[in-house]
Order: C-alpha cells, then sequence, then structure tokens
C-alpha cells in the first residue's frame, strides 16, 4: 500500500490495472506534457523483467536512451524509483529534443571545440555530427573503461550539459559559466575513484564465483545472484557507498538446504570485517567456499525449469525449488504460480499461493 501512495504522489496518472500490481497504464508527465504508457511487471515484480509500451511519440523521444532505461530497469530497487529515473530522463529527452531546432551561435561551436582540444581528442570516444553529443572516455586506476555522455544544449557554456554515465549512484555536476569540459572530466574521475571498492568487490565476485543474474551486468547493477550448488544461490544487494559492509542477502533454494546458511549467516553477523573483501566475509560467515561455473556447469545444478523445460526464462534463472529433499526440482516463480493458479486444489492468502509440487505431487 506505501509503495502504490508513493507511486500515486510520483505519477498520479499512472494508475494499477490489476490487483496483483503487474500492469500499470496510464501517463509520464514531463515539462507539461503527458504521455501514454503502459508497465508489464512479471509475476515477481522483478523490474529486469518488465516491459514497457508507449506511443510512438514517446519512443521517438527516448530512442537515444533506450540502453539508459534498461540500465535503469536493471538497477531500480521498485516502480517508483523508476519512474522517477523516466521523468528525469525524459525531461532530458525533451529539452535535447526542442535544442535541436535551436540555431547555435558561432560562440558555442568555438567554445566547444577548444574545450576538446584542451581537454584531448585522446579522451574523446564520440562526437555526432550536429556537435550537440559528445561521449568521453576515462580509464580508473585498475584499467576499467567508463564512458560518460554530455547532451549540450545551445547556450552551453553558460549552462552545463546533462550528463549520462553508467553509475549506480547519481551523479551531480558542479557547474560555473566559466567552467568547461575538462571540469566534468575531472569530477568523472573523482566520481570514479569513489566507486571503485564497490566495482573492486562485484568485479572479484564475478571472476571468482559463478553469477546466475544477471547474465551482463553493467556497472550500475547493485545485486549479484551467486551459485553456491545444489540448486541453491545467495541474491546480495551491495550498497554502492559502503561496498565493504554486510550486504543484503536473501537465499534461494529448498527450505532443507537454505536454512543452514541463513541460521550461520545470523550467528556469525558479528565476525564481519570490513577491511577484508566482500567476498572473503561471505565465504567466512557461510563457512563456504563459492564453486566457480568450471566446477558447477560439471554438476547437475544448472537443471531446467520443471515446467517449461528452459533453463532462462526471460534471462532469469529458476529461482523456487521444491522443499522435498527427494525432488528438489527448480523452477521459475512465473512458470510456478502460473501453474498453480490453474490447479482447483491450490489456495492463495493474500500474495503467497499454496500448492503442489508439479514434479513430484507433494
Amino acid at each position: 500500500m506505501a509503495g502504490t501512495r508513493a507511486l500515486l504522489r510520483q505519477c498520479p496518472l499512472l494508475l494499477p490495472q490489476n490487483r496483483h500490481g503487474t500492469a500499470y497504464e496510464g501517463f509520464v508527465t514531463a515539462q507539461g506534457r503527458n504521455f501514454h504508457i503502459r508497465i508489464l511487471l512479471p509475476v515477481d515484480l522483478q523490474l529486469k523483467n518488465a516491459r514497457l509500451e508507449c506511443s510512438w511519440r514517446l519512443k521517438r523521444i527516448l530512442h537515444g536512451y533506450r540502453h539508459i532505461l534498461k540500465q535503469r530497469l536493471q538497477s531500480c530497487p521498485d516502480l517508483v524509483s523508476f519512474m522517477v529515473e523516466l521523468k528525469t530522463v525524459l525531461e532530458i529527452a525533451l529539452k535535447n529534443t526542442q535544442d535541436l531546432h535551436i540555431p547555435r551561435p558561432p560562440e558555442y561551436y568555438s567554445c566547444l571545440v577548444r574545450d576538446l582540444e584542451i581537454l584531448g581528442w585522446n579522451r574523446v570516444a564520440y562526437v555526432d555530427t550536429g556537435l550537440t553529443t559528445v561521449k568521453l572516455k576515462a580509464e580508473d586506476s585498475c584499467g576499467r573503461q567508463h564512458l560518460i555522455t554530455l547532451k549540450l544544449n545551445a547556450k552551453y557554456p553558460t549552462e552545463p550539459p546533462d550528463c549520462l554515465v553508467d553509475f549506480p549512484v547519481p551523479f551531480a555536476v558542479s557547474w560555473m559559466p566559466q567552467n568547461s569540459l575538462i571540469d566534468i572530466y575531472n569530477q568523472f574521475l573523482a566520481a570514479l575513484e569513489s566507486l571503485k571498492e564497490f566495482w573492486d568487490a562485484l568485479d572479484e565476485i564475478d571472476g571468482k564465483t559463478w553469477v546466475l543474474e544477471p547474465e551482463n551486468p553493467t556497472r550500475s547493477t547493485t545485486s549479484r545472484r551467486i551459485a553456491i550448488g545444489n540448486s541453491v544461490s545467495v541474491n546480495i544487494e551491495v550498497d554502492p557507498r559502503h561496498p565493504n559492509m554486510l550486504p543484503e542477502c536473501y537465499f534461494l533454494g529448498a527450505d532443507h538446504e537454505v536454512n543452514p546458511l541463513r541460521t550461520k549467516l545470523n550467528n556469525n553477523m558479528h565476525l564481519w570485517d570490513p577491511e577484508i573483501s566482500l567476498l572473503q566475509n561471505l565465504r567466512e560467515l557461510l563457512g563456504i567456499d563459492f564453486p566457480s561455473r568450471a566446477v558447477l556447469e560439471k554438476s547437475d545444478f544448472a537443471k531446467d525449469c520443471g515446467i517449461c523445460y528452459a533453463y532462462r526464462l526471460e534471462g532469469s534463472a529458476p529461482d523456487h525449488v521444491c522443499d522435498d529433499p527427494r525432488c528438489g526440482q527448480p523452477f521459475h516463480q512465473a512458470c510456478l504460480y502460473e501453474w498453480l493458479q490453474g490447479l482447483p486444489t491450490s489456495r492463495q492468502s493474500f500474495n503467497v499461493i499454496f500448492g503442489e509440487c508439479p514434479y513430484c505431487n507433494k
């Protein structure tokens, strides 16, 4: 209910279309204009598997921002956060669309070219033919490559460009009329270093464990679902500002497999040491060594869903397992929910549905 109220405050014209909260339709407002939009969520309400449908006019305005919106779907914790991001991106897109029709004075081009020359062309990854969009590349102290996209309006340098980055936190630019692109670039480099420990922690996890989801994480993604074994995994949500602190952990698997892990984590929380890496802390608290992808692929870990007979459904691996130790068949939550809804013997209490395992009938 609280989430619905927050959504109504942000987007009063966007309304739920069913009692499950999996479909929303209405309008998103930006610069005094209303744009029709429809959002379809899977039954598990995971934004990463959501689908956006909109009018051709809105689709055309957001055409150059599709990759950014996809990243935001991957990283936003809830629909309210995503709608805030969508409105921000839409405001930028509308402003840039309007700016395309405003003729730039000669001073705009001379100032921009001068700034690029001072910055160095070796740092420029892309410039469009109209000199309105610039992509700059940078390398952090660990050798990771990053891009910042600058959308310049006709009043540059009096007004700062809009900056789009693949960060897990907002990137706000400090700007004065006398500033130049080198000032933005230096702030970009400082922001990269402030996120170094966050990316170090996730790079270690990506390199030394089998990450089930997301398949291709971006630099803004803060969660990882890590395989443990025997259809057991843990989903962690890392705080980008405090990456060395204990992350939110959610275990997935049969109860008899995950309950001992939950108990270990709760009993050993006080042993968390922010001086060692996040992965090493998880190993010591849980008393396990996360197996690598190469080891697990040789085992029977990557079982297909017992309903759709596929491993990945819209990018998601099976995340629900039959609690019977003799069965242990995994299922996609969406498949299981749809299956149980169709059984006359199933019963539902609020948003929880109870029924028999499709595989062993327990």
